[in-house]
């Protein structure tokens, strides 16, 4: 007798800041049946998911593929293939992922320089500006949306003076790819790194990424192909400068794959990219502007609910990032047992934080196909039953109620329209 049951996975409304809930038709595409990845009909769909992400990601960038893995591997693909040993590497950190660019930009080999501002806020862009002069860095590698502390920061003026100073500007937009706008062209950012699991509302597993010819002259120059692929002849002609140190992340291979030449690297995650395709063309099918739309209506429904509820907010609201909402936990609550609560009682998953906030704040995220008005009413409402059977005081009902006042403004502004 088989030890192991049937795979069946509860269902869940996830309202954490990722992974969220699939779309049905995604989970559907993601089933169909396997195609070789040099097969016309396989090759036709990378063309047109490259396509699709240069409008996602407001390019006009020959190069615009995702790297198969979760976000971070996208993240480590762009450091460590343009990252010359020794390069300087500017890092202003405003949450954890800051951190992370800064272990995997020192992991590269570069001389990492970076500064700090209090969680829960951002940089003024002068601030960066200013340090960009002082320490004259070769790239400057800066987090857009910080779903650790639920801020974002303003990035165009920064990408200006990169631009002018010839600085390579690479940007972890994890967190705001398709459900914010992410500019790539107008902001001068020369790199962008996304996520699947998260605006695009597809599963974790691979990193779509975008970037320009100035970060493809630095690939060129660093290229080596693959020994196995080469003609033995060449086997002793080497880059000029240090070569790329990781194969698999290596881009300008990954770019030699992703181009006409098809130049074997990998076997391309099938399914994955089944998902991420029909991902991308639901996001198109809505609408940059109506998705960009939808996520802050319902951003700022779960505000007010959470303010009617009595709550506070952690951090500035002037910076914060439309998708992910920081909640202080107050006195006398145990966070963790509140989380268990919601997610055995109501079956609604939301995130705990890391570091030194860990244990202070709740993380709620209204992202991709999560982010809904039935979801967000059903977690306001959950979260003040949860809190009000832990004995914390407060004014019942004003949750949703407030919740709904702000659907009701936004309803009669679309009829006025």
């Amino acid at each position: 007798m088989n030890k192991y049951k049937e795979l069946n996975p509860s269902l869940r409304t996830i309202m954490t800041p990722g992974p969220v809930e699939v779309d049905p038709r995604v989970l559907r595409a993601m089933s169909f049946p396997i195609l070789g990845q040099f097969d016309p009909e396989f090759t036709m769909l990378m063309n047109e998911t490259m396509e699709m992400l240069r409008d996602v990601f407001q390019t006009s960038n020959e190069w615009s593929f995702p790297v198969d893995g979760t976000s971070r591997s996208g993240i480590e693909a762009v450091l460590v293939s343009i990252i010359q040993p020794g390069d300087k590497v500017l890092v202003p950190i405003f949450g954890r992922f800051g951190h992370l660019l800064v272990e995997i930009a020192q992991r590269s080999g570069a001389e990492v320089v970076f500064m700090e501002t209090e969680w829960g806020s951002v940089f003024d862009p002068q601030i960066v500006i200013e340090a960009i002069h002082t320490h004259k860095p070769d790239i400057v590698a800066l987090v857009h949306g910080e779903t650790s502390t639920g801020q974002m920061q303003p990035l165009a003026e920064i990408g200006k003076m990169c631009r002018q100073l010839d600085i390579l500007f690479v940007v972890d937009a994890v967190a705001t790819i398709g459900g914010v706008p992410v500019k790539t062209d107008d902001w001068n950012i020369d790199a962008v790194i996304g996520g699947t699991q998260k605006c695009i509302s597809v599963p974790s597993g691979m990193a779509p990424i975008t970037y320009n010819e100035r970060i493809e002259t630095k690939l060129q120059s660093r290229k080596r192909i693959e020994r196995g692929l080469r003609d033995p002849a060449s086997l002793d002609n080497e880059p000029s400068l240090v070569p790329i140190r990781s194969n698999y992340f290596d881009l300008s291979q990954i770019q030699d794959y992703w181009s006409s030449a098809r130049l074997n690297h990998h076997t391309e995650a099938t399914s994955m990219l089944y998902g991420l395709h029909e991902g991308l063309r639901i996001l198109l099918q809505e609408g940059l502007e109506d998705r960009f739309a939808r996520h802050e209506l319902n951003g700022k429904a779960l505000v007010q609910g959470i303010k009617g509820m009595g709550l506070s907010l952690y951090g500035n609201e002037d910076s914060k990032l439309p998708c992910v909402t920081c909640i202080n936990i107050p006195g006398g609550i145990d966070g963790e047992l509140v989380r268990n609560k919601l997610l055995h009682d109501f079956g609604i998953e939301i995130a705990s934080s890391f570091g030194q906030l860990k244990g202070k704040i709740w993380r709620i995220g209204t992202m991709g196909y999560s982010c809904s008005r039935k979801n967000v009413l059903h977690v306001l409402g959950a979260l003040e039953a949860v809190l009000i059977h832990e004995g914390h005081k407060l004014p019942a009902g004003e949750a949703v109620q407030a919740a709904l006042l702000v659907y009701a403004e936004s309803s009669k502004e679309e009829v006025s329209c």
